[in-house]
């Protein structure tokens, strides 16, 4: 359905367009000739990187900045009125999103702030655009930025984590949602790898030889969207897909194997995992 919703034509909307994969995704979809919506926090980064997007020159559509908050559900129900006075909403891309440090009994604001814009910002932009989509029966997609540590759950940061599983349950229920409503939306659940970003750019100056940068993130979403996935995990310089794959499977069997929770982390299990890992 992702083909034919660009091959259809309407409007693109991305939130956390003004930088990364937002801005990537947003870019490439305007160069498919769709028009774009660039939602964002407001500011200057937001303000440059449509003005980029629009002297780009390859599309053939709009450009719109409409500066929101996406745990605000009011402000992403006036992002929707904006998109569909603009023509149908074809891709809805649920990008925004945030990183601040957690513990598992700590920092209890921070882990209120990022379920707000992690996966309330999806949810809200879920109900605000998803019912006109379908009542307009054309083809058309939404896709969730999700990330691998909602998946694995690595320690380190629990509530980004708790976060962004959240994010990849609300996306597989839409995707069924839609299915079982006969609607022709498709759902993907976006997972980037290893990506050079401007947040890490902030503390790590050059590229790191195993990141890929957004841009390839945001190739290998349309090359895996177009082909029909849900699930689009991005491998990078160093973590293959069939690295991911055995990963996963390894943190599916702590259930069904009995084993501690997070056992690859846990050091009586380090050996195992990583022949596990290695195949």
């Amino acid at each position: 359905m992702f083909r034919d919703a660009i091959e259809k034509g309407g409007v693109a909307v991305v939130t956390g367009a003004a930088s990364g994969a937002g801005f990537e995704a947003a870019r490439e979809f305007y160069g498919r000739g769709v028009d774009v919506v660039l939602a964002d926090l407001p500011g200057q980064n937001l303000d440059e990187a449509a003005d980029t997007i629009a002297r780009g020159g390859r599309g053939g559509g709009t450009v719109t900045v409409k500066p929101t908050d996406v745990s605000d559900p009011a402000a992403m129900a006036d992002l929707a009125e904006t998109a569909f006075a603009i023509g149908p909403v074809c891709i809805l891309m649920n990008n925004a999103g945030i990183s601040r440090p957690t513990k598992s009994w700590a920092e209890a604001e921070n882990w209120r702030r990022m379920i707000e814009v992690n996966l309330f910002g999806v949810i809200n932009g879920i109900q605000a655009f998803v019912p006109s989509m379908v009542e307009a029966n054309r083809p058309a997609a939404v896709i969730n930025t999700g990330s691998k540590q909602g998946i694995t759950t690595p320690p380190g940061n629990p509530g980004y984590n708790v976060t962004k599983a959240g994010v990849k349950v609300t996306t597989e229920m839409l995707a069924h949602d839609l299915r079982a409503a006969g609607a022709p939306i498709s759902a993907h659940l976006f997972v980037p790898g290893f990506t050079y970003t401007g947040m890490i750019a902030s503390f790590l100056p050059e590229k790191p030889d195993a990141a890929w940068t957004s841009k390839q993130t945001v190739d290998h979403l349309f090359a895996r969207a177009e082909a029909g996935d849900f699930y689009i995990l991005c491998p990078d310089n160093e973590v293959t897909p069939e690295i991911d794959a055995r990963r996963v499977l390894w943190a599916s069997q702590d259930i069904t194997e009995n084993r501690p929770a997070l056992s690859r982390w846990h050091p009586d299990f380090e050996l195992r995992f990583k022949a596990f890992e290695n195949g």
